[in-house]
């Protein structure tokens, strides 16, 4: 694509802004032999692309966080070891790791933050996960309210605290063991419920599968569930309900219960 040509066009009104966009969605990527980086997925999906670190090779990851960052974007990274983040920071001194949840970033820019949703965990050893969930949605720029350990075990627990959940555009729920939360919290609130299922259990857990499949059957309505320790991928979910939310509200536009209510 001739980018320059195209802006040209849009220049002598040839073409409308629109279509102009529309052009520049599809431009390529970039190819560093060994990946592939999609510099424009934020014009076509509203988030720039987010690296895996788990598995690359130090070289790798180092290349792709100098080529992401370049670009003058902040980067964002997840399940990310020690040995990576030495490494990174070493080229790029700002980089920021977490080691509870593994979230490996580069930020430049002040963001600014949106809505509310509320990252709950059945128990302690489920935090790892839920904090990968909130550190991701705050890099996306959506305010988190974090109650942990509010597991079924000790229902008391969650019931002193349902004022967490007031203005909360949905709700991401992790949960090992049974699983139990997700289906309990959908049960008390009346936005989405997001639920992670966690490997935290014993044997008969099987790594995560008794809270997968408890949460993928609950009888509780409002409930979707992700993918076992993927904490990302519920951030992801809940940024997108989050900025929908939003931006009814600043349209002006009336909610299902005003409507019910007017």
């Amino acid at each position: 694509m001739d980018v320059t040509k195209l802006l040209t066009q849009v220049k002598n009104n040839e073409i409308t802004i629109e279509q102009a966009e529309a052009e520049l969605k599809k431009l390529p990527y970039e190819d560093l032999g060994f990946a592939k980086l999609d510099h424009h997925r934020k014009v076509r999906q509203g988030f720039e692309e987010v690296v895996f670190c788990q598995g690359k090779t130090t070289d790798h990851l180092v290349k792709i966080y100098q080529t992401l960052s370049g670009e003058g974007i902040d980067v964002l990274g997840t399940r990310a070891i020690r040995e990576q983040y030495e490494a990174v920071k070493a080229v790029l001194p700002g980089t920021v790791w977490d080691e509870v949840s593994r979230v490996l970033k580069v930020e430049t820019r002040k963001k600014e933050m949106m809505g509310q949703i509320v990252v709950c965990t059945g128990g302690t050893a489920d935090i790892p996960v839920a904090e990968e969930a909130a550190q991701v949605a705050e890099f996306f720029g959506t305010r988190v309210t974090r109650l942990y350990d509010v597991g079924a075990a000790g229902i008391h627990r969650l019931l002193s605290n349902l004022s967490a959940f007031e203005g909360a555009s949905c709700v991401i729920a992790v949960a090992g063991m049974e699983g139990a939360l997700a289906g309990v919290v959908a049960g008390l609130v009346d936005v989405p419920v997001i639920a992670v299922p966690t490997s935290v259990g014993f044997g008969a857990n099987f790594g995560g599968l008794s809270a997968l499949l408890t949460m993928l059957n609950s009888c509780a309505n409002g409930i979707t569930t992700v993918n076992i320790d993927n904490g990302y991928g519920a951030a992801y979910v809940a940024t997108q309900l989050n900025r929908l939310v939003c931006k009814s509200r600043c349209s002006g536009e009336k909610t299902v219960e005003e409507e019910t209510n007017a």
